[in-house]
């Protein structure tokens, strides 16, 4: 798989996240060219620069640092030239903030989607893998609704370039990644720190639980495998969120629970792929691939011969899925580095 990327440049837009800060650690010591990190945050780059100097010092030239923002097409034409490949991770992502602010969900996820898609077809870019949410699914908050409509603008613009035989665009879907920016472990694992006791929204609330090396390798996969306008889905365990933190208790200590309630916008259960996609979609193992829906707009045949299809009996969402208990919820937020560093961090006091 690295020898694709040999003497290759890819660019990560949102570069300095989570899902940045994973692919670093999955790339920097293997045989690709160059990283371009593309992201509006100085403060964080500068961050990252020095973070990269000092863990991988034969390394960090590798790593170009572009300041700039999806909502501006200059910032990402500029950062473009010589760009081979591309995973956009840029989003805004919080379900609450988006449901107050929906207007900036749309300039970043759907109208930044769009530039950056249409800056890497002008430029040439070889093949974009594009990291959407399960929340886009049957979407009921603003956050998962710009992300349905980046999808379909994703989607779009894959039509286009594959006419033009030109950038191959595919799109991956998942769910909670465990300890990412702004997720509950971390505010768990804080709150017990303070001897506060853990604040749940909804105990019986289900969610998927990956890690970020997970997520690197859906992205991964994707890249190997898409066609253009495929979505990919890798299938994940679940928790109830009672039992995760029951989970992080049991690692870190018992400081109690306080019952708070759900929050603007949130599902009682994720769904990563809705009963239509299920029915069309090709089980690759530990991945679905649903492929792109290759129909125009001229209808008229489907209309004649009457093609009907019957829905799938259920989609594949955190509660039909393998359910962990709180033993298994403990082993696998155990593979987070963030975890490990905070259980080490405490074994020294």
């Amino acid at each position: 798989m690295d020898s694709v990327f040999k003497d290759r440049t890819l660019m990560i837009t949102g570069g300095t996240g989570s899902f940045g800060h994973t692919v670093l650690k999955h790339f920097l010591a293997t045989d690709i060219g160059q990283i371009r990190i593309f992201s509006r945050d100085e403060k964080k780059q500068d961050d990252m620069r020095h973070e990269l100097q000092a863990k991988y010092p034969e390394h960090a030239k590798k790593v170009k640092f572009y300041v700039g923002d999806v909502r501006d097409r200059q910032s990402l034409d500029d950062a473009m030239p010589g760009v081979d490949y591309i995973f956009h991770a840029a989003a805004l992502k919080q379900v609450p903030s988006c449901e107050f602010f929906p207007m900036q969900a749309v300039k970043t996820n759907i109208e930044g989607t769009d530039n950056m898609l249409h800056a890497a077809i002008a430029a040439g870019v070889k093949r974009v893998v594009c990291l959407s949410t399960d929340k886009a699914a049957y979407p009921i908050n603003a956050m998962g609704i710009s992300k349905a409509m980046m999808e379909h603008v994703i989607y779009a613009n894959a039509r286009v370039a594959a006419e033009q035989g030109g950038t191959v665009i595919c799109c991956t879907r998942y769910g909670n990644v465990m300890c990412s920016r702004g997720s509950v472990i971390p505010l768990f694992i804080e709150q017990i720190k303070n001897n506060h006791p853990i604040t749940i929204t909804n105990p019986e609330m289900t969610r998927f639980l990956m890690n970020l090396d997970e997520a690197v390798d859906l992205v991964k996969f994707a890249f190997e495998h898409a066609n253009p306008g495929d979505l990919f889905i890798q299938k994940a365990d679940a928790s109830t969120i009672g039992d995760l933190a029951k989970a992080v208790q049991k690692l870190f200590g018992d400081t109690g629970t306080h019952i708070i309630g759900t929050r603007h916008g949130e599902k009682l259960y994720e769904t990563l792929m809705t009963r239509e996609e299920r029915l069309r979609s090709e089980d690759m193992g530990n991945y679905f691939r649903i492929a792109a829906d290759s129909r125009d707009l001229n209808y008229d045949q489907f209309v004649v011969n009457g093609d009907v299809r019957t829905m799938a009996n259920e989609a594949y969402t955190s509660h039909n899925t393998n359910r962990l208990d709180v033993e298994g919820t403990v082993q696998k937020i155990l593979t987070t580095d963030y975890v490990k560093a905070e259980l080490e961090q405490l074994a020294e006091k």
